[in-house]
């Protein structure tokens, strides 16, 4: 276990010191900040109103359960357990941490960005991929950029992104298969092309 913390700690020095550069300072305090992407969420619930019409409230209702989901699970259970401090909390690490936005007094381990938004991620990916094939990707790299920010902005290690991805993905899947046999039942030529 010693090892793997160890190796964590050098993979986040890497991240946050070694690949330090002028433009990521400036882009990656507004990738992990959930309010730069309020237009991209906008968008998102306007486009499943058009899609689903008289039945979005459906996955408007479980993509919300999600978020939640993924929310409380990483900050009030995991996370009070766990007890990992942030690399920029921690006294013997801090002075080293090159940190880009304010800290926060909560734990590191697991990381709820990176939770709620693989768990978005994935639940868009199973409602839209028979529509748009290019979903996959890109939902997945969304939610990378912003773990990656964590750890690039001095909150989080890395292994608080693996888990609050896994997660993420596991909440959003089910979620989404949730979504999509109660609309199937509604509508099957919904998931039509």
């Amino acid at each position: 276990m010693e090892s793997i913390i160890q190796l964590d700690q050098q993979l986040f020095f890497f991240i946050n010191q070694q690949l330090r550069n002028p433009v990521f300072d400036f882009i990656m305090p507004y990738a992990r900040d959930k309010n730069f992407w309020i237009p991209l969420y906008a968008v998102l619930v306007a486009y499943f109103i058009f899609l689903f019409r008289k039945l979005s409230w459906i996955p408007l209702v479980l993509a919300a359960l999600t978020v939640v989901t993924t929310d409380q699970v990483s900050s009030s259970i995991i996370k009070p357990v766990v007890h990992r401090l942030r690399p920029c909390n921690d006294a013997v690490l801090s002075s080293q941490v090159h940190l880009l936005v304010g800290c926060g007094s909560g734990f590191s381990f697991i990381s709820s960005h990176a939770a709620n938004h693989f768990g978005i991620a994935c639940f868009i990916i199973v409602l839209l991929h028979h529509r748009f094939r290019w979903i996959t990707p890109v939902a997945l790299c969304w939610a990378a950029l912003v773990a990656f920010a964590q750890v690039y902005v001095g909150l989080h290690y890395p292994a608080d992104l693996t888990g609050g991805a896994l997660l993420g993905m596991l909440t959003g899947t089910t979620t989404g298969i949730i979504c999509r046999n109660i609309l199937l039942k509604q509508n099957p030529i919904l998931f039509t092309r």
